[in-house]
C-alpha cells in the first residue's frame, strides 16, 4: 500500500490513523471563541487551550461554498481547480450556469487519489449540491444528508443511510442538516472505521444568527459533542470554514445592497453590461442570492478602467479590479470571471436588479458572505502540530496538510 500521495503537487503522508477534516460552512472564529466561552462547547475548549494547535486562516475569495469546499479537497486555490463560484457565465455557451457539475473541474481531490491507493474513504455533505464535485472519481463513500434517503451503493457507495443514522431525511433549510452529517460521520467512524473523512455543513444557522446568540451556541454545542465523540475514536480531526459571515443590514434591519445591474442599466442602456453573482444557487431563502462578491461582463468597445473607477465610487464598494488583476490577487481562473470583479464593504451586498431578488423569504436581518471581509475561518486540530514555519500564511486549503503530514 502507498505511504504518501503527490496530489495537485502537494504530497501528503499516509494517514496511521483515521483523519477527519470538517468543513463547517459559515464558521469565523468568534463562533467557536464565543460557545467555548458560554461553556457549551467543552471539546473545542480544551483544543483552544493547548490541548489541540488552532490556527486564523484565509479562506479563498470569492468566500462562497463551492469554491473553499473544492479548495480544501483538493488543496489548491481556484486558479488550480477551477470551480471560481455556484454560478457563472459561461461565454462560449453564451448562458449562465450552475458550477456544479464535475466537467467544471479541473483537477483531482485528495480523496479520490487516497481511494485510488487503497484507503477507505468517506464523504459526507449537507447539500446535494456539492456531492458529485466532491465525489468527483471517488471509489468510496459519498452522500448528502439532503437526499439521505435515496443513497444507494452503485451511486453513493452505501445504502440504508436513514437506518444506520436513526434520523429522518432533515428540511434544508434547517440546523438538523448539519447535525445529520456529524451523526452520520460518528456511525460510520463506529461501524466501518475509514481512513479518510470529509463533513462538510451548511450555513443556515450562521444566516440567521450571530456569534454568541443563543441559537448559534445551540449549533455549535451540537458540534462540540459529535466531534469529541470522533476525538475519542482516535480521529485526528482538522476543523475549518469555507468562509465567515457579517451583518449585512442597517441600524433599521433593511439590507444594505448595491443593485448594480440596475445602476449598469443606468449608465450602459439595459442588459448592455452583465452582472453575475457566483452565491445564486437552489438554495436562496436565507440570503435572497446576495453576497459581497460579482462579475460584470461589459459589451466591445466600454472603456474597463473608466467603469471600474466609477463603480468604486458607488457608496458601499470595497475593491474593483480588472480581470487579470483579480485573477492574480484572489488565484481565480480569468477564463470563468467576467471583465471586471467587484468586493464590497463588510456591511453591504451586491444585487443584479432589486426586481429579481426575492427577499420574502428573510425572516431576520441579512447575514451573508462573498468578500474579503469574511475571508477569515478557524483552522483547529486535535493534536499538537510541530515544525512549520512560525509566519506560514494558512489557508483553509492546507486541512489535508495539517492531518495528514504535520499533526502528531
Amino acid at each position: 500500500m502507498a505511504r504518501d500521495i503527490t496530489i495537485n503537487d502537494r504530497r501528503y503522508s499516509w494517514m496511521g490513523h483515521p483523519v477527519v477534516v470538517v468543513c463547517v460552512d459559515g464558521c469565523q472564529y468568534d463562533y467557536i471563541t464565543a460557545a467555548v466561552q458560554a461553556g457549551v462547547a467543552p471539546f473545542l475548549g480544551r483544543l483552544l487551550a493547548g490541548t489541540g494547535t488552532s490556527y486564523l486562516a484565509d479562506c479563498v475569495i470569492p468566500s462562497f461554498t463551492n469554491p473553499n469546499n473544492l479548495s480544501i479537497v483538493t488543496g489548491a486555490p481556484p486558479s488550480v481547480h477551477g470551480i471560481c463560484g455556484n454560478y457563472f457565465y459561461d461565454r462560449e455557451r453564451g448562458e449562465e450556469v450552475m458550477m456544479n457539475d464535475p466537467r467544471y473541474l479541473r483537477a483531482g481531490t485528495i480523496l479520490a487519489a487516497f481511494a485510488d491507493a487503497g484507503a477507505k474513504v468517506a464523504v459526507i455533505t449537507a447539500k446535494d449540491k456539492l456531492r458529485k464535485l466532491l465525489g468527483h472519481r471517488l471509489q468510496g463513500i459519498c452522500f448528502s444528508s439532503e437526499k439521505a434517503d435515496e443513497a444507494s451503493l452503485v451511486e453513493n457507495g452505501i445504502d440504508n443511510v436513514l437506518a444506520l443514522v436513526g434520523l429522518p431525511v432533515p428540511s434544508v433549510y434547517s440546523a438538523a442538516l448539519s447535525e445529520f452529517v456529524f451523526v452520520a460521520g460518528v456511525k460510520l467512524m463506529e461501524r466501518d472505521r475509514p481512513d479518510l473523512m470529509y463533513l462538510s455543513t451548511t450555513d443556515y444557522i450562521q444566516h440567521k444568527a450571530a456569534p454568541g446568540t443563543p441559537l448559534a451556541n445551540d449549533f455549535y454545542a451540537m458540534m462540540d459533542k459529535h466531534l469529541a465523540r470522533l476525538d475519542e475514536l482516535g480521529a485526528t480531526i482538522v476543523l475549518t470554514a469555507d468562509h465567515g459571515m457579517n451583518d449585512k443590514h442597517g441600524i433599521d434591519g433593511r439590507p444594505n445592497v448595491v443593485y448594480l445591474q440596475d445602476t449598469l442599466d443606468g449608465w450602459l442602456g439595459a442588459g448592455a453590461a452583465r452582472v453575475i453573482l457566483p452565491i445564486t444557487d437552489p438554495y436562496v431563502v436565507h440570503h435572497g442570492a446576495l453576497g459581497s462578491f460579482a462579475l460584470v461582463y461589459l459589451p466591445e468597445g466600454c472603456d474597463e478602467a473608466a467603469l471600474g473607477r466609477r463603480i468604486s465610487a458607488l457608496p458601499g464598494i470595497e475593491t474593483v479590479l480588472s480581470r487579470h488583476a483579480a485573477s492574480e490577487r484572489f488565484e481565480l481562473p480569468s477564463d470563468r470571471i467576467g471583465d471586471l470583479v467587484v468586493v464590497s464593504r463588510q456591511d453591504t451586498v451586491i444585487g443584479t436588479s432589486a426586481a429579481r431578488h426575492d427577499l420574502s423569504g428573510l425572516d431576520v436581518p441579512l447575514r451573508s458572505h462573498g468578500g474579503v471581509s469574511e475571508q477569515k475561518v478557524p483552522l483547529i486540530v486535535n493534536r499538537r502540530v510541530a515544525g512549520p514555519p512560525v509566519a506560514r500564511r494558512w489557508r483553509n486549503f492546507d486541512a489535508f496538510e495539517l492531518g495528514l503530514n504535520l499533526a502528531r
